[in-house]
């Protein structure tokens, strides 16, 4: 008989959400526990794990990092030939995962820590095991049914300590402020760096800003106009605030002399946004309104929605497109 694999894999993943469900018993005095011991550590998060526990290792080790929680992984199994050299034992705390906790080959790295008092934060399902019993924060996972067809492959239960890492991870960023110009410092480089670049950081600023009074005629503007390279003009009055705005073709639709003064046909509330902006966002906004540029005030500013804003900067088109 044929078997239908998309009852297998939907009723497979019903049981599973249903098992991770259990997650909630392990957010408990010791899961804070480990929260402020982490956030205070001077020194490494050192992960380590057997068989599919040192995949969970790596993986937590490298999300710390990338967070800003400086971390590496090493291998339980060679510990004992020269691993342990890389722990400093002033500084450091190991994370140490196993399932069971009663893997043989954590046996090195366990002493290593009670010898040289470096605190041990355990991850377990066994509350009477080795690795907890010798941990200085346990951290205790409920019992899940395995998915698979036997019940013994790690499926549920790698997917709940990965869960409960993940969630580790996401306190510790709240508790850091962790923020996406903090994420986009320790990923520069890649399309998540990209994304993350701020209208702050490619604006026009200082001199190459097209500023003009509002005293000023038409003909006056298209010489700052044609000074710079953006194709228009912020008219400014008192404390630099801005009160209007006028493109090249603002000024090429209009009927008006050239000496009139350019208050006759600038835009008086001009498109703008804060610096903090996102370049993503920015050219979203320039797409939608069909048009390829965009003031930038501050976040406060901003935030108050003002009218007549100070200018910070000047978002193009060209210059949005290229760091994208």
């Amino acid at each position: 008989m044929k078997k239908n694999f998309k009852f297998i894999a939907r009723n497979a993943a019903k049981k599973q959400i249903s098992e991770l469900k259990k997650i909630s018993h392990v957010f408990n005095h010791s899961f804070l526990k480990a929260i402020d011991v982490i956030y205070k550590c001077k020194g490494h998060i050192i992960c380590s794990g057997v068989g599919k526990s040192r995949i969970i290792a790596d993986r937590t080790s490298k999300l710390f990092s990338s967070v800003g929680i400086p971390s590496f992984s090493i291998s339980a199994q060679d510990f004992s030939h020269g691993d342990s050299g890389a722990i400093n034992t002033k500084k450091d705390i190991l994370l140490v995962f196993s399932y069971s906790g009663d893997s043989v080959e954590l046996t090195d790295l366990i002493n290593f820590s009670s010898r040289y008092h470096v605190p041990l934060i355990g991850v377990a399902s066994k509350k009477n095991s080795l690795l907890l019993k010798s941990s200085d924060i346990k951290i205790l996972l409920p019992k899940v049914k395995e998915i698979d067809p036997t019940g013994l492959v790690p499926t549920s239960s790698f997917a709940l300590t990965v869960l409960a890492m993940d969630c580790l991870c996401i306190c510790l960023m709240e508790k850091n402020k962790f923020s996406a110009a903090k994420f986009r410092k320790f990923h520069s480089g890649g399309r998540i760096g990209k994304q993350l670049i701020t209208c702050k950081e490619i604006m026009h600023i200082g001199k190459s800003l097209p500023l003009v009074s509002k005293t000023k005629t038409i003909k006056e503007t298209i010489n700052v106009m044609n000074k710079g390279s953006l194709g228009l003009a912020v008219i400014i009055g008192p404390g630099k605030k801005v009160l209007g705005f006028c493109s090249d073709g603002d000024i090429r639709k209009s009927k008006f002399s050239k000496d009139e003064l350019i208050t006759k046909i600038y835009s008086k509330r001009p498109y703008y946004v804060s610096e903090n902006t996102l370049v993503s966002k920015a050219i979203t906004l320039m797409n939608k309104k069909k048009i390829t540029s965009l003031l930038c005030s501050s976040e406060e500013d901003y935030k108050k929605n003002k009218v007549n804003f100070k200018l910070k900067g000047i978002v193009h088109m060209h210059s949005a497109i290229k760091v994208q």
